[in-house]
């Protein structure tokens, strides 16, 4: 038995009580929960150094014990490299979230405190998502990280943040009612062929693969339906952009870079390897979905005026990509998005933490009340394009690896998919460069740069401005993100090299002939 995912679940649990009880000492407050944060990243480093990509188990890591041995329930955990490279961005991100949230300015009578216990809830339960291995714990996180999250944004958001706290969790809680018809179904199912009912996911693997397709299609459609809403696909995406834009930045960067992503996990863990023949039977109608996404999340992309909204409908556009790599069965598209699953939340996470920090400064979201900021806050205006670079995929950039490899592992299978998914790539390009140009580029313009700057004169005259560049904290939160968009831009072999094996075994549960292995004979 491991102990490292235990620890890895209950340390930022720990943490969260440990700061709720620190309520009226908000700087202590912060600083308890950057160390809880930090001490999980080291062991999420731990994880990564002994899971062993080349060993033929198909979970490692694993532990295990009796919970409601009725219905044959363990507490079982247990990673593979698709799960592993995403708790440890979980682990990467965290401290990036608490340093980004340091100074935020909290609604009136709400604690920093209760703020960043939310936030270390909110780890546990992702972690638990990710790490576990039987269908019924998974399904208690799954819902159980809507809880902190609801919180976070209803409590902590902007001015419409009940409304878009109660949809998100709405929409969010009927996926998951959905999902648990289809875990029943499961359960009666595995009764059925081995006289006793389990919902270990390793066995379910073994035992649903000979089931009817009708049967496939049916429980299929029901995690389906749930995943669909989390990550989110068109048309089930509509919470997104007013639960992206009502987050506070700090949650907003969880939402967006890692919560979305277990529905995409989803897909991987459960969907296709415990449902094989559906998986193939729908996959036409997922990759359509996925198209339309990418194009209709990146024309809505570029009509937005509201910075927070512009981000949350780029994440619909990427992950259409998501989609189309994990449905094109193909070993370089999964592991291509696989990476952009990880990429994405490196880049959109800096992208939402950006846009909060031109927010704290000119104290709007629009676009419109803003206008050459880039002779104001240089360094800001620097990182937000290396931000905006990375999103676009630009070669060099982390993102561009990974839609690389979806798009060339998808054609060879899905030519029509892929080649009208690629419009998308113009489409990014034009939303990023036309939401930089109206917010940096020109003079100095916008109610809410003038109105703090003091007046026209500022644009011939910055240092007179109101408005000062990134201080050292903001810097030291955001150099950690460059480094990776960078790092995994050049050289992504070991991020790959963990993923790869995850995606072949995947496949193979699938029973697909994989295009690149056909090449290789």
């Amino acid at each position: 038995m491991s102990w490292t995912l235990i620890a890895l679940l209950l340390l930022p649990l720990v943490g969260s009580v440990v700061v709720a009880f620190l309520r009226g000492n908000d700087r202590t407050a912060k600083f308890v929960a950057l160390g809880f944060s930090l001490v999980e990243l080291a062991l999420a480093v731990v994880a990564w150094v002994a899971y062993d990509p080349s060993s033929s188990a198909r979970l490692q890591l694993t532990s295990s014990a009796e919970w409601i041995p009725t219905f044959g329930v363990h507490l079982s955990f247990g990673v593979d490299g698709i799960a592993l490279v995403m708790i440890a961005l979980i682990a990467f991100l965290m401290p990036v979230v608490i340093g980004g949230a340091w100074s935020d300015k909290l609604p009136e009578g709400r604690s920093a405190s209760g703020f960043f216990s939310l936030l270390l809830a909110m780890q546990t339960g992702m972690v638990g998502v990710f790490a576990a291995t039987d269908v019924f714990v998974f399904y208690v996180f799954f819902e159980a990280v809507l809880v902190p999250m609801y919180f976070l944004i209803g409590r902590f958001g902007g001015p419409n943040r009940q409304y878009a706290a109660m949809k998100f969790f709405l929409y969010s809680l009927l996926g998951g009612l959905i999902m648990l018809a289809s875990v029943i179904g499961l359960y009666v199912t595995s009764a059925d062929k081995l006289g006793q009912g389990t919902l270990d996911w390793a066995t379910l693997v073994t035992v649903m693969k000979d089931a009817p397709t009708s049967t496939q299609i049916w429980l299929f459609l029901g995690f389906f339906i749930a995943f669909a809403i989390k990550a989110p696909l068109v048309p089930l995406h509509t919470w997104l952009p007013d639960a992206g834009a009502e987050a506070p930045v700090g949650a907003g960067v969880l939402l967006v870079g890692i919560l979305d992503k277990i529905g995409t996990f989803g897909f991987l863990r459960y969907c296709l390897p415990l449902f094989p023949a559906a998986s193939k039977e729908l996959a036409p109608v997922v990759l359509s979905l996925a198209v339309v996404g990418i194009i209709y999340g990146s024309l809505l992309a570029v009509g937005q005026t509201d910075m927070k909204r512009f981000v949350a409908y780029t994440s619909i556009a990427h992950f259409g990509f998501i989609a189309l790599g994990i449905f094109a069965f193909s070993s370089q598209a999964g592991t291509g998005a696989v990476l952009y699953m990880v990429n994405h939340g490196i880049s959109t996470g800096m992208l939402f933490l950006v846009v909060g920090m031109v927010m704290s400064r000119g104290g709007s979201r629009l676009i419109q009340d803003y206008g050459g900021m880039a002779k104001l806050t240089p360094v800001l205006g620097g990182l937000f394009f290396v931000a905006g670079l990375s999103s676009l995929a630009l070669p060099g950039t982390n993102s561009f690896v990974s839609e690389f490899l979806v798009l060339i592992g998808s054609y060879p299978n899905q030519p029509v998919f892929t080649i009208v998914s690629t419009l998308g790539m113009v489409l990014a390009a034009l939303y990023v460069l036309w939401v930089y140009q109206r917010v940096f580029q020109g003079p100095v313009r916008g109610t809410a740069l003038l109105s703090v700057a003091g007046g026209p004169g500022t644009a011939k005259d910055p240092e007179r401005s109101g408005i000062k560049d990134l201080d050292k904290r903001e810097i030291a939160v955001l150099a950690p993100l460059v480094a990776l968009i960078l790092v995994l831009g050049f050289y992504p072999k070991p991020v790959l090299d963990v993923i790869t094996p995850s995606i072949g075994a995947t496949l193979s549960e699938v029973g697909v002939t994989d295009p690149v292995a056909q090449e290789g004979k």
